[in-house]
């Protein structure tokens, strides 16, 4: 799952940033309000983390527009306004949560969770499958021919890309930018790295290998036909 988080505070955008990369999830940062809402507006997110108060357009501002142009991805609010009408005309401006700074990041986990699962609908809708491989967005479980596979939040966040984009081969820039939100250096193997781990735990216990590599041009995941 993708989270976007719009967070001026370069501290706090990092600390954002790292600890939701940590649980798992793929994620996008935007220093003000107008590069925020072109990151809304042009990629999908799953989830929204928005401050209130930003350079350029506010959290109120970007909202509306989100609502404005359809966008009805699910937004929390992170704030230190604190106030019992700013958390109404965020409410009324169509945000799903609020959260008055400072917070404990556990409990910010245990929202976006709530909302991810909300927004989904049903724990099915969670569930990605490539042949007997099964990855549960909302449980973070990952299950091949009924076995339970232990992975680290990196491992998980690579196999969701791969299964979400299943038949598709993916350069090693894209999964550099979307995983590791880096840009791909030739000199470093740490996606190949990556993929050797993840297709140890995934591919070489079982039968049928999922994970491929194409030369010259980066990995695919793909379900044998039949």
């Amino acid at each position: 799952m993708k989270i976007l988080i719009i967070e001026d505070e370069a501290k706090a955008g990092d600390y954002l940033r790292q600890g939701l990369s940590e649980a798992g999830y793929v994620t996008d940062l935007a220093r003000d309000g107008a590069d925020g809402l072109h990151h809304a507006l042009t990629a999908d997110y799953d989830l929204l983390v928005l401050d209130v108060m930003l350079p350029g357009l506010t959290g109120w501002q970007v909202l509306e527009a989100l609502r404005g142009a359809g966008k009805d991805l699910p937004v929390i609010f992170l704030t230190a306004r604190d106030q019992v009408e700013d958390r109404v005309h965020g409410l009324e401006l169509g945000a799903d949560d609020y959260l008055v700074k400072p917070f404990a990041f556990s409990e910010l986990l245990a929202r976006v969770r709530t909302l991810l699962r909300r927004g989904r609908g049903n724990a099915e809708a969670s569930v990605l499958r490539a042949a007997d491989l099964e990855l549960d967005l909302l449980r973070r479980r990952v299950m091949r021919a009924g076995t339970r596979i232990e992975l680290t939040a990196k491992e998980f966040a690579l196999l969701e890309l791969f299964m979400r984009r299943q038949g598709e081969v993916l350069p090693r820039s894209l999964i550099a930018s979307q995983v590791w939100d880096m840009n791909f250096d030739s000199d470093t193997n740490v996606i190949e790295v990556a993929v050797r781990r993840l297709r140890a735990k995934v591919d070489e216990p079982f039968s049928v290998r999922l994970i491929r590599t194409v030369r010259g041009m980066g990995y695919v995941l793909e379900a044998p036909e039949g």
